[in-house]
């Protein structure tokens, strides 16, 4: 019997007391918030802790759920975006991260330029308290449906 197969993903949104918002420079997405997949035997926020530490150095306090996202085309992916608080640590790259920048929250979407990335800003900056759920496909983008939970 053949399972389905699925990727679980997780991104943040770090905030700094400053009012500034954790982006980084990826080397396939351009700039976006830290994040990436669940590794087996982790829950979600732990492997969002993980990612961030990996991708900025940062230690950051997991908050609110803002999302859900289901990219139905292959390989299909599931992805929770939460809110985030900065706790410490200096910023530093990877990888995965070619930069790592402190941005104005004016300033984060206008570097943005992969459109569900840009989306999931945007949930981000304007929760109200109602997780969104999206199902949506890539290349192209497009949003197959779209509710509050």
């Amino acid at each position: 019997m053949n399972h389905p197969k699925h990727i679980v993903a997780v991104s943040g949104m770090i905030s700094h007391p400053d009012g500034k918002v954790l982006l980084i420079r990826g080397p396939r997405r351009g700039w976006e918030f830290p994040g990436g997949q669940v590794e087996e035997g982790e829950n979600l926020i732990e492997a969002l802790q993980r990612e961030i530490k990996e991708e900025s150095g940062v230690t950051a306090s997991i908050g609110s759920l803002v999302g859900v996202y289901s990219n139905i085309k292959t390989p299909t992916k599931l992805a929770f975006g939460f809110l985030a608080d900065y706790v410490c640590g200096e910023l530093t790259t990877s990888d995965e991260s070619l930069q790592t920048e402190w941005v104005t929250r004016h300033s984060a979407l206008q570097r943005v330029s992969n459109p569900i990335v840009y989306d999931r800003m945007k949930d981000m900056f304007d929760f109200s308290g109602q997780v969104i759920y999206r199902v949506y496909t890539s290349d192209p983008y497009q949003v197959c449906k779209q509710c509050f939970l």
